[in-house]
């Protein structure tokens, strides 16, 4: 530590305020990025050394492990390091996401997702399964609402369940009771959802409302679309989106796809 802080002899507050007045300029410089860019996926480290390395050769070990990472303290970024597995020498490896700052919560959801499907178990003990997340807390009298298109996290009108203050609660199914369809000339385009006696288990998302948002939320939702209960895998009716079939016209059956989403990556691979 004293040969790092004796690093500095030689500059000035002068020197150091001009380094501040810099790295300004570069945050000015990159922050049009996350206009383009959602979130970052970086190496935490170039490589990995054994602990005896690290000891033998701490300073210039750590600064070659922060050559991803520093970078995302000084431009005031969030940031989370997510195990990844391990290579074929048997050390362990990681990689970061990055995303601007106060993002930490959005970031949360990806890594712990990362994280069960790396199988890398818990440190040392690589067979332990990964805990379950805790449910999140919903206040009492919020109304749980599933949806099923352009409402699902990522989609064009997300905004509409997250500006209010919505929860993001689980990614379920629903029962195997309802069709899917694309609707035709739907601006973004949307999905409807119908109730079939010969349908399948949809993917829905699962949101919480304040009970004040919820009811200008459905105000504001067009024909042919509308709130009904949904019968989801595990049994549970909840509030979600439901079509009118006299919208199935010229619309096309996705219900082969499972879900919107599915229907999306297929399409955008044709």
């Amino acid at each position: 530590m004293r040969k790092i802080i004796e690093g500095a002899e030689g500059i000035s507050a002068v020197d150091a305020f001009r380094g501040q007045y810099e790295l300004g300029r570069l945050r000015q410089k990159t922050a049009d990025t996350w206009q383009d860019v959602d979130m970052l996926l970086l190496p935490t480290s170039p490589t990995t050394s054994t602990v005896s390395a690290m000891l033998a050769d701490p300073i210039r070990q750590n600064s070659k492990f922060g050559r991803y990472t520093n970078f995302a303290n000084l431009m005031g970024c969030a940031a989370i390091a997510v195990p990844a597995g391990f290579g074929r020498d048997g050390l362990p490896a990681g990689v970061m996401l990055v995303a601007p700052g106060f993002t930490d919560d959005a970031l949360e959801d990806f890594a712990a997702k990362m994280h069960a499907d790396a199988a890398s178990g818990l440190g040392r003990d690589r067979t332990a399964a990964i805990p379950a997340p805790p449910a999140p807390h919903v206040p009492e009298g919020w109304v749980t609402l599933a949806v099923v298109g352009a409402h699902l996290r990522g989609m064009p009108l997300n905004h509409q369940l997250t500006e209010p203050g919505g929860i993001f609660l689980q990614e379920t199914r629903t029962a195997p009771d309802y069709r899917l369809f694309a609707l035709a000339d739907t601006v973004p385009p949307k999905p409807g959802l119908v109730r079939a006696e010969d349908g399948d288990s949809i993917a829905v998302e699962l949101w919480a409302l304040p009970p004040d948002a919820f009811g200008l939320f459905v105000d504001a939702i067009p024909a042919p679309l509308g709130i009904g209960k949904l019968t989801l895998e595990d049994g549970r009716q909840v509030a979600g989106f439901l079509c009118e079939t006299a919208a199935l016209s010229g619309a096309e059956d996705i219900t082969r796809h499972g879900g919107w989403r599915n229907y999306l990556d297929a399409k955008d691979g044709v």
